[in-house]
């Protein structure tokens, strides 16, 4: 299993910068009850200033992660906005942060305006069905709070139906259920790229 991570890790960090993998959520009839939870979920509400615990805590995850991401978004207030939004909207649909940054490597590249072969679109590789089905019809899925939103979203709601199974869930949400090259790819890249502990502050 380790030899494969290092197989799948070497594999990400000369392929990903290159080209993403993303897949197509499929269609699937919702009920009522669960179309209009999606839909509450979606509606785009402004953010607080702030889903960290602390302001320190905001420092170091934020400093950590802007040095790691830094060749991929370029620009530092672009790159603490996207940061600060993913934080935001993963917290908010109870995922780690960190996950949804290694679902993003492997989705686009961290690339906003990527489409997929199937039309998947943006940062989380949203499908537009989605936006008929949960949304308002005119949401913008290449806006940044809009894509990061439907796509924490809808991996809750994959997660929820899988009852926590989080390689299911990300086969669903990548369109390939049961297969394990999209599950293992995502959990490469979490791990190998975008772990984090908060550090613990020197004694006085």
């Amino acid at each position: 299993m380790r030899r494969l991570i290092a197989v799948l890790a070497s594999v990400l960090a000369g392929l990903l910068p290159l080209a993403a993998h993303a897949g197509a959520q499929k269609y699937e009839p919702l009920s009522a009850s669960v179309r209009a939870a999606l839909s509450r979920s979606v509606s785009d509400r402004a953010p607080p200033v702030s889903a960290f615990r602390d302001s320190l805590d905001a420092v170091d995850w934020l400093s950590e992660m802007s040095r790691r991401l830094d060749k991929r978004i370029p620009d530092r207030e672009a790159r603490l906005d996207f940061l600060r939004s993913v934080h935001y909207e993963a917290t908010r649909a109870g995922l780690d942060p960190q996950l949804v940054l290694g679902l993003i490597h492997v989705e686009s590249g961290f690339k906003k305006y990527a489409v997929s072969s199937a039309g998947a679109r943006g940062f989380m590789q949203v499908m537009p069905f989605w936006v008929g089905l949960i949304g308002t019809g005119e949401d913008n899925l290449f806006h940044l709070r809009t894509n990061l939103r439907y796509g924490c979203t809808i991996l809750r709601h994959y997660l929820d139906i899988e009852r926590g199974d989080l390689y299911r869930a990300l086969g669903r949400y990548n369109g390939s259920l049961g297969q394990p090259q999209y599950p293992n790819m995502v959990r490469v890249a979490w791990e190998t790229h975008w772990s984090y502990s908060r550090r613990k502050l020197a004694m006085r």
